[in-house]
């Protein structure tokens, strides 16, 4: 008959404490003196209770995991950012824990679990809605934290993120080139700081063309496809129309686009349209999708490596000032934009 598996009790036993001091070793080390860690740490090794893995984290009083925290799973978006967080920090030995802040479960309370009580080593954050109070709680100790492509100014954290700004200006300097003076923008959820710095680029851009983005030509988002189609039904209505549309993120583009494809309006025939962002479907998309790419895996890569150097040195969330990283991104031009004479 095979051994049975080793237990806690023979770790316990191993180490001479109680199973209820080897529980608070594995799951919160820094509420036990030294000698007794070192203890389990040694009982753990001998009676093979759990992988070396446990050993070696508990010793560095690491879990070796580290989370990430998405607005919305669902979203496609989000799909190359997490394997590239994936594939930098497995390299470094660290498994990924994902959560969607938006599920009804996934509260305020339940999320800070993993960022203040010993849960993980690290965490990424995509959801600039997070509040600053949500990253620091008095007594609490807070492991080193990074945020994605989205951000919270008043957190002073570090983040990673593509030139949103710069790249809403290439959308209309774009269109400009092609011959396009009028031109409207659908925007993504207002709350939202992406929102915010692609209608910044969008509106300076346009001065500095001479151009002004007319308040009936913005139309209201939440970077969804539905949200597009309601933009493309409010475009429709209008009784003088931008020739060209910019939009805060493809999904939007691909919904504005297919709306109008069902009213009989061609695009680019009647109007051109720039997305952001160059998920998959946008070069497959009917028309092709001209749109601002973010090297989303690039992001990921980078976010995960910054949360890794900032775990090596020991450095928790609020300690050090905080450090931004912007992307370059380029404008791929595709079949959903065309040259019009200059109105």
């Amino acid at each position: 008959m095979n051994k049975a598996f080793p237990t806690i009790q023979d770790v316990a036993r191993a180490a001479k404490v109680s199973t209820a001091t080897v529980s608070r070793a594995l799951s919160a080390p820094e509420r036990v003196s030294e000698d007794t860690r070192r203890q389990v740490i040694e009982a753990i090794e001998r009676t093979g209770y759990a992988v070396n893995q446990t050993a070696r984290n508990l010793r560095r009083k690491q879990t070796g995991a580290v989370v990430v925290l998405v607005p919305n799973l669902g979203n496609p978006f989000f799909s190359k950012i997490l394997a590239g967080i994936e594939a930098t920090a497995s390299k470094a030995g660290l498994n990924v824990l994902i959560a969607d802040t938006r599920q009804p479960h996934a509260g305020a309370d339940r999320l800070g679990e993993y960022l203040h009580n010993n849960r993980a080593d690290g965490m990424i954050v995509l959801d600039g809605s997070l509040s600053a109070d949500f990253f620091s709680r008095p007594g609490r100790a807070t492991p080193p934290v990074v945020f994605c492509c989205e951000w919270n100014d008043n957190a002073g954290l570090p983040s990673v993120r593509c030139d949103n700004s710069g790249g809403a200006a290439l959308a209309v300097r774009h269109l400009h080139q092609l011959g396009h003076r009028r031109i409207g923008h659908i925007l993504g959820p207002r709350d939202n700081v992406l929102t915010h710095e692609r209608r910044r680029g969008t509106e300076a851009a346009l001065a500095k063309l001479g151009l002004a983005l007319r308040p009936d030509w913005v139309f209201d988002g939440d970077f969804s496809l539905a949200a597009g189609a309601q933009a493309g039904r409010a475009w429709l209505a209008l009784a003088e129309r931008p020739t060209a549309v910019t939009s805060s993120n493809d999904e939007m583009a691909c919904g504005f686009i297919a709306e109008l494809h069902r009213h009989g309006v061609s695009v680019p025939a009647d109007v051109s349209v720039v997305g952001f962002d160059d998920i998959d479907i946008a070069e497959q998309f009917i028309p092709a999708l001209t749109t601002v790419h973010q090297p989303r895996n690039d992001i990921g890569e980078t976010a995960a490596a910054a949360l890794i150097s900032r775990i090596g040195e020991g450095k928790a969330g609020l300690e050090t000032p905080a450090r931004t990283r912007v992307l370059d991104v380029e404008l791929v031009v595709r079949a959903s934009t065309r040259a019009i004479d200059q109105q």
